[in-house]
């Protein structure tokens, strides 16, 4: 098994299955190193809490990306190469109120530190604001967030703002959803920190004194990187390459040569439906066949492979056959409950074969 342990961080979840099969690992074993690839050091508990909407439309969306790719690039977000997305709730409290005679309030999170070999890339605070009534329109309010820097008792706390935006009245303005931009705050942060909201009118004369703003489903979202990038692929060049391999199976009808066999992974077989939330499963295919010489085209070979599997023709003794393993591969998005019960949206590298070939 310590052979296994050993080259396992560097296998897909599509392989692992395989290679502790042959090693004779126990179910357990199994688990333990599929664990460590998808970054987790034990079983995260069973779903018992509510998954945030907005989490599962992050998925839909991730899901049916134009690229495929593990990162989460969108419009207006500065999240670089991340391919990690986790949210947390708020700790002290789920929703509060602030108007023209209180215009503040406080939300306090415990944000786990991220496991090693992460980078945190961006940071979100999220709020659902709505206003107790009708705004007028063209009036202009300022939502902003500051980050708590130090707070002593007897003493006026030292706050830092972070990012604000303009909450301008008219029939378009009612209850929505509010980013905010708070990556420096969590880079100061240990684990634990919170964040002032504040609400003010940009003309006081003419602001509604009655008029309330009740902020709810505070979370913090955390956009990381975990070393792992993968480059794009766009789906045209996807069905481009299935294609081809409709042409290759079109030439060739010998079923024992290298290619690609279906293999899906039902997560509710493995006993992880109960914290994996999407997908129920996936089909992660694998590679299986002979590599004969000499080397027909199809089987998407090396210059390597081919003088390999010349030697061996003439000598078998001395080096063994090239083998049919995965040349192309693709990512998948998993949502999922984490160890510390932090909702995470991950994409994993190299988890469905595109292409197999003899190397």
């Amino acid at each position: 098994m310590n052979l296994v342990a050993a080259i396992v961080k560097t296998l897909s979840l599509t392989v692992i299955l395989a290679v502790t099969s042959i090693a004779g690992a126990t179910p357990k074993e199994i688990e333990a190193q599929l664990l460590t690839v998808l970054g987790m050091k034990r079983r995260p508990k069973a779903i018992n809490r509510e998954i945030p909407e907005y989490m599962i439309k992050m998925y839909q969306q991730q899901s049916g990306l134009e690229f495929e790719t593990t990162n989460f690039a969108s419009r207006g977000k500065h999240t670089s190469s991340a391919n990690t997305l986790r949210s947390t709730g708020c700790a002290n409290k789920d929703s509060d109120s602030v108007s023209n005679s209180k215009t503040r309030t406080y939300f306090r999170f415990d944000v786990n530190s991220l496991p090693e070999g992460e980078e945190l890339k961006a940071g979100e605070l999220r709020l659902y604001i709505t206003p107790s009534d009708k705004v007028a329109k063209g009036q202009v309010y300022h939502l902003t967030v500051y980050d708590m820097v130090s707070a002593t008792r007897g003493q006026l706390p030292v706050m830092r703002a972070l990012d604000s935006k303009r909450l301008v009245g008219g029939e378009d303005l009612v209850g929505d959803w509010y980013t905010l931009d708070i990556l420096p705050a969590l880079m100061r942060w240990g684990s634990k920190g919170g964040f002032v909201i504040e609400i003010t009118p940009a003309n006081s004369q003419n602001a509604c004194n009655s008029l309330t703003w009740n902020i709810s489903h505070p979370s913090v979202l955390t956009y990381s990187d975990d070393g792992k990038h993968d480059t794009a692929i766009s789906r045209n060049k996807r069905e481009a390459r299935g294609n081809k391999r409709k042409d290759r199976r079109r030439k060739t009808r010998r079923r024992q040569n290298c290619k690609r066999h279906q293999l899906y992974v039902d997560f509710q077989d493995v006993g992880w439906n109960d914290w994996i939330v999407a997908p129920p499963g996936y089909h992660a295919f694998f590679c299986h066949g002979e590599c004969p010489f000499p080397m027909a085209d199809h089987l998407n070979s090396t210059n390597h492979a081919i003088v390999q599997t010349l030697v061996n023709s003439v000598n078998p003794s001395q080096v063994p056959r090239a083998c049919c393993v995965p040349t192309e591969l693709s990512p998948i998005s998993m949502l999922y409950l984490d160890e510390y019960d932090k909702v995470v949206l991950k994409n994993y590298k190299d988890m469905v074969v595109e292409g197999c070939g003899c190397r």
